[in-house]
């Protein structure tokens, strides 16, 4: 979707730093280039000028809110409308980021549920990473009450293993904290011989760790995030164990010309 913006509600934002994992996925911090104030769960906007045309899209927020600067994990959508710009920026290089944050994924600490299972396809982590970068600084500093009584559960599928931003990230806090579990798996293992983890895809391991976890559905929030195939499938196999419409909640990236973000490329 092509934009022309109001230049005011823009920043001129600065990548801070790029880290490639494959030949069509990468992570980036940026500078936001003001105030940027955020919930975990929530996504920015970024924007690029292309041929005298301003070009936006919105992406999940990988960091916490209580870093400085923004970082996202990206895909490569070679005809999509934005990525491929986004690809040619380097560290120092400048993009447009609307100044204010919007979406409503975020974690759902009003309905009384404490347990969260967190369901992702490779970008789709980004909000769930948000969430417990968040939670590890709560719960490191003392000085908040948070997570309380509140435990996370995350599945992450990916091709292979390389796929996985932050999956080191992720396995640290699952050894390091009572309230955080992390399985990540890999759906073509004959592409990926060193790997030693999970197989399978994503949504069909739902059923085996809901079970292994005691997941259950009065007591548990879902949050699917990726491919629409995956959330498809995993709602239907949620509601068929008996969560009721909301107790999970679905965050699309949509893959047709268009991925990565949180409903675009």
């Amino acid at each position: 979707m092509v934009m022309a913006p109001s230049p005011d509600k823009h920043y001129r934002a600065r990548i801070l730093e790029r880290r490639d994992l494959s030949p069509d996925l990468w992570t980036v911090r940026i500078d936001p280039g003001g105030p940027f104030e955020f919930r975990a769960g929530q996504y920015a906007t970024l924007g690029v000028e292309h041929e005298g045309r301003r070009i936006e899209r919105a992406y999940s927020i990988v960091s916490s809110p209580y870093e400085d600067a923004l970082e996202f994990f990206v895909e490569l959508v070679p005809h999509g409308n934005l990525t491929p710009d986004l690809f040619r920026l380097n560290t120092g290089d400048t993009l447009l980021c609307r100044k204010i944050a919007k979406g409503r994924f975020t974690l759902d600490l009003r309905s009384g549920r404490t347990k969260h299972l967190l369901v992702s396809t490779v970008t789709g982590i980004a909000p769930f990473v948000s969430y417990v970068r968040t939670l590890y600084r709560d719960w490191k500093s003392g000085d908040s009450p948070m997570p309380g009584d509140h435990k996370l559960y995350s599945l992450q599928g990916a091709s292979r293993s390389w796929e996985f931003g932050y999956r080191e990230e992720l396995e640290r806090y699952s050894s390091d904290t009572p309230w955080f579990k992390y399985v990540p798996t890999v759906s073509r293992p004959w592409e990926d011989l060193d790997w030693k983890g999970e197989t399978g895809r994503v949504d069909d391991l739902l059923r085996k760790y809901a079970y292994e976890w005691r997941l259950r559905p009065e007591e548990t929030t879902a949050y699917l995030c990726g491919h629409p195939v995956m959330v498809e499938n995993a709602r239907g196999i949620l509601e068929r164990a008996g969560w009721k419409k909301d107790a999970v909640f679905e965050e699309i990236y949509f893959q047709e010309a268009k991925s990565g973000s949180a409903g675009a490329g």
